[in-house]
């Protein structure tokens, strides 16, 4: 069995590892749709969606990799659960139909307004990977909405599901916006962020939520109890056939 890899407590290697890991894992819980969504349009959509946000997450994790010497695949295999800095709202299981676009509309939504936010930074290499990967979000952002609208405005089932996914789902969006030393400016996002959900929630007329004390933290390595049984899936070839390469 494969041993894990240690890394550095690096903010800035942290602030990209949240950004890839995000993109990791979502990429991941989208490939679950393979060969299950509900007709074979939206089955090719969300596999092409899936491999977008895997791309995305190689190009972080190598750029990760330099401070700590390693490359995309050990960062992507062969850390243990508390190492990954993801979203808790990536991690979140499949769910149903409904679920995974209202998660999509919500995550990409985000994610555009960062890569755009990071296409002006000092960074230069994430300047450029930001710059083509804000097209790809704001793809995955307007499929989103067009099916959160169409579920909305629906049968009741169809709208009964999409509500019960904003409802499921919203708590979890406050640890986007929570700023620490690691993303000091994560606050920032969130005013843009809540006019661009407004107007999608206000088109597929649903109310946007009121916002809780709860508080997700697994950008900081605290996750669920679904992140582990998803690194089972994620890390078993690598992890039973050290350096197995295609």
């Amino acid at each position: 069995m494969q041993a894990s890899i240690a890394l550095k407590d690096d903010p800035a290697q942290q602030a990209v590892l949240r950004l890839g890991d995000t993109c990791l894992v979502l990429g991941q819980r989208l490939a679950e749709w393979c060969g299950h969504a509900p007709v074979l349009e939206e089955d090719i959509a969300l596999a092409n969606m899936a491999l977008d946000l895997i791309g995305q997450a190689r190009a972080l994790l190598s750029h990760a990799g330099r401070v700590s010497g390693h490359d995309e695949d050990q960062l992507a295999f062969l850390r243990d659960e508390r190492d990954y800095r993801n979203m808790t709202l990536a991690e979140l299981p499949r769910g149903d139909f409904a679920f995974t676009v209202m998660r999509n509309a919500i995550v990409a939504t985000w994610l555009q307004l960062r890569w755009a936010q990071l296409t002006a930074g000092e960074d230069a290499e994430l300047a450029a990977i930001a710059g083509k990967a804000v097209k790809e979000a704001r793809y995955h952002q307007q499929h989103a909405v067009d099916w959160v609208v169409r579920l909305a405005d629906g049968t009741e089932e169809s709208r009964r599901r999409i509500d019960a996914a904003l409802a499921h789902l919203w708590p979890y969006t406050a640890e986007l916006f929570d700023s620490d030393a690691v993303d000091p400016q994560a606050h920032t996002l969130k005013a843009p962020w809540l006019a661009q959900m407004g107007e999608i929630l206000a088109e597929a007329t649903l109310a946007l939520p009121r916002e809780g004390g709860f508080r997700s933290h697994a950008k900081r390595g605290m996750h669920t109890e679904h992140m582990g049984h998803l690194l089972a899936t994620l890390q078993h070839l690598q992890r039973a056939y050290p350096g197995g390469v295609w």
